[in-house]
């Protein structure tokens, strides 16, 4: 009976909850991250295409996705900037390197590295590289120890 009610009331949070956190990433050139769920609510960051997130919660109104970011802060975004259509990393160092091939005997692809913060979206992975392309569409590698992927 115990086994039974616990089964109900794990299949009813699942529900409400929608399950796990989702992945998601910005979709467009750029995004405002609020405070609360609407635009009277304060910007309190300006993300850039393929910032990726987790999302934790969804507004009354369905229009708004409470979302976690890499630091494990959660705002709010509106929907329709927002897709779980493909996966997105950020960097989450002060730096790093990125790469013409999965290796560090492989050429840089950029004159300076990559920036905390920066985003890519995943492309596919090799060993611990990860093939990724920026907002430009630049095309390289990173090292998953450096980023945050969703």
């Amino acid at each position: 009976m115990k086994k039974t009610v616990f089964g109900l009331i794990l299949i009813f949070f699942l529900i409400c909850s929608g399950g796990a956190a989702d992945a998601m990433c910005v979709k467009t050139s750029k995004a405002n991250i609020r405070l609360g769920p609407g635009t009277n609510y304060e910007s309190i960051w300006q993300v850039y295409k393929y910032m990726p997130f987790e999302k934790v919660g969804v507004s009354v109104s369905g229009n708004w996705y409470a979302v976690k970011d890499v630091d494990g802060d959660v705002n709010w975004i509106h929907k329709k900037l927002i897709t779980n259509g493909f996966r997105c990393a950020v960097v989450k160092k002060e730096s790093v390197n990125v790469r013409k091939g999965p290796g560090t005997r492989y050429p840089k692809i950029y004159p300076g590295p990559a920036r905390q913060y920066f985003s890519f979206r995943v492309l596919k992975k090799k060993g611990l590289w990860i093939k990724v392309r920026d907002e430009l569409g630049k095309i390289g590698w990173i090292h998953k120890k450096f980023l945050w992927i969703r």
